[in-house]
């Protein structure tokens, strides 16, 4: 009886919320409660500091945690995902902020939210998995490293001073706008070191001390939060002379009210490149939390429903005057630990944020920036992912690690439009020389007698005028050259090409055997297949190949195709 293997199940789209709330109880509920109240005092601090650091105004960052991340978790196919502003676009928001203000910001996250809805409907959920460990890895450690940069003029109470001119190191550097890129931010910092406030060292080593040596025991109470009361509290009755969020900006208490931007067609074309990276940043970071979290849990989401589900979030956080949103791991994690198990904890986050927005917001004006900035050291070390970076140089090729390093580096030089793009194309060149170097043609002309594969050809009886060459991988277009010598022996009757270890065939490879077929016609000698395989046949057939070749002499094993030799041979001898 012919064995059957069943077909794995499309995808629902459908939000994980509608399917898990049939079987709902009040005991989870109670539970979905706690944890939707413990993430919201988690995300408080984090969604301020996460705001200031991408060049906007503190309440952005709880408007992007309260619409993206009630949004995400109503829609989204994730049981646990938390979403609202993370590191990874920091960097990114803060220069789309400075060069574009902050309707362009808008208008390039709608674009993005738009990019991840067709993507869901499109099921590229999967597709995902195919951008290299490597990128992912060199650019969130970019991301870190810029953040770490950005943080150390609050760190640090440096003020930067514009139109000032310095010598260092024999150059001389003029500082005549706010930086925005990187290295533009270090130039500043060493430019403005006399500026240095060790008041506001103190503050932010004190806040560090917190963070790092907050009891484990008490992790039901964020070290964020305690940093910044205590902190606030220190700079507030102390005299102590540090910039606050206060003294830097203005703060609303206001519920997030629609913004439509000012849009064109010119400046929609112009910020598209901005809302690609967005939306792959989205899409990339949200379902590694996914994944993540499915590990935590033992769940299995539904990807595309969680990109449909992040589109309709950035949509409606950028429309309420919010930032771009993504799946936040570490709050995410922390929905798993304190018992979230339903997307109910996720919306519940959402309104204790809109209920602190609108009681508690003005005390945030108290938060000292050396307290912001060590929040934000803490979260690009956790971000970092240094061990994994240690583990691939240890263990992996070195065109991985070249990917990893130069992906890395173009993020904290340049951005990460530049950095994901060209680390892709570097990765896409480095494989398929990888590919072209374990593809090969060869003869068999050497007896083995020690071989047990049964299908080896060097056990088979070939006639005498009959040579027999076998292709092992991909025949794509950086392997072409590899098949140029297969007709070198022309005092033959037929070539017999065996194909059961080639998975795929491109274009330039079929014309490589097109050119080689061609090569055996005007020599008089046949060409036979053997064990050609299901995506080389249909392209083979669709070049009009197997119509020059003949369907007959196609055969399904070797043993068959050396009868069709000896046939052939025959043929040609009685002619």
């Amino acid at each position: 009886m012919e064995k059957t293997t069943a077909r794995p199940t499309e995808e629902k789209l459908k939000p994980k919320l509608f399917s898990v709330i049939k079987n709902y109880t009040f005991a989870q509920f109670l539970k979905d409660v706690v944890s939707g109240v413990i993430v919201a005092i988690i995300a408080l601090p984090l969604s301020i500091a996460l705001a200031l650091a991408s060049g906007v105004g503190p309440e952005q960052g709880l408007y992007t945690a309260i619409l993206a991340g009630f949004i995400v978790s109503f829609l989204g196919g994730s049981r646990v995902q938390i979403a609202g502003p993370t590191a990874a676009f920091a960097t990114t928001v803060a220069g789309i902020v400075a060069a574009e203000g902050m309707d362009g910001l808008i208008i390039s996250t709608i674009i993005a939210g738009i990019i991840l809805i067709i993507m869901g409907l499109c099921r590229f959920g999967a597709l995902l998995k195919y951008i290299p460990g490597t990128i992912t890895s060199g650019f969130t450690f970019g991301i870190a490293v810029t953040i770490v940069i950005g943080q150390i003029k609050d760190f640090l109470g440096i003020t930067f001073t514009t139109g000032r001119t310095e010598k260092l190191f024999g150059l001389t550097f003029k500082l005549e706008e706010p930086p925005i890129e990187t290295i533009e931010k270090i130039k500043a910092i060493f430019l403005n070191l006399d500026s240095f406030n060790w008041q506001a060292l103190v503050i932010g080593l004190l806040s560090l001390a917190i963070l790092i040596l907050w009891p484990k025991k008490l992790d039901k109470i964020p070290a964020s939060l305690i940093a910044v009361i205590i902190c606030s509290l220190i700079v507030k009755f102390s005299g102590i002379h540090v910039n606050t969020i206060g003294d830097l900006y203005t703060i609303s208490s206001a519920p997030p009210s629609l913004t439509i931007p000012d849009v064109s067609l010119d400046r929609v074309k112009a910020l598209i490149p901005n809302a690609f990276t967005i939306a792959v940043l989205a899409a990339v970071e949200s379902l590694l939390s996914c994944v993540v979290a499915d590990g935590m849990i033992g769940s299995k989401h539904r990807s595309n429903m969680e990109l449909i589900a992040q589109g309709l979030g950035n949509i409606g956080s950028a429309l309420f005057g919010g930032i771009p949103a993504t799946g936040a791991i570490a709050r995410t994690a922390a929905n798993v630990k304190n018992g979230g198990r339903t997307p109910v904890s996720g919306m519940i986050h959402s309104v204790v944020l809109l209920a602190i927005l609108v009681v508690l917001i003005p005390l945030a004006s108290l938060i000292p920036m050396p307290t912001i900035a060590a929040i934000l050291f803490v979260v690009a070390y956790n971000m970092c992912g240094w061990r994994n970076i240690r583990s691939t140089i240890k263990t992996a090729p070195k065109s991985d690690i070249i990917v990893l390093f130069v992906t890395l580096i173009l993020t904290v030089v340049f951005d990460l439009v530049v950095a994901i793009g060209i680390g892709l194309v570097l990765a896409a060149l480095l494989f398929m020389k990888r590919m072209a170097d374990v593809t090969e043609a060869h003869a068999w002309i050497d007896i083995d007698d020690e071989d047990t594969d049964p299908d080896n050809i060097l056990l088979k009886k070939i006639p005498d005028n009959t040579r027999v060459y076998e292709i092992n991988g991909p025949m794509f277009f950086a392997a072409a050259d590899k098949y140029k010598y297969m007709l070198d022996d022309k005092n033959i009757d037929v070539l017999c090409i065996r194909m059961r270890n080639v998975p795929a065939v491109d274009a330039t490879g079929v014309e490589a055997l097109y050119r080689i077929v061609k090569r055996c016609e005007r020599h008089n000698v046949k060409v036979v297949f053997s064990h050609v395989n299901e995506q080389p046949m249909k392209v083979m057939e669709k070049s009009g190949l197997v119509k020059l070749v003949g369907e007959k002499n196609f055969c399904p094993h070797i043993d068959n195709a050396l009868l069709r030799a000896e046939e052939i041979e025959r043929d040609l001898r009685h002619a």
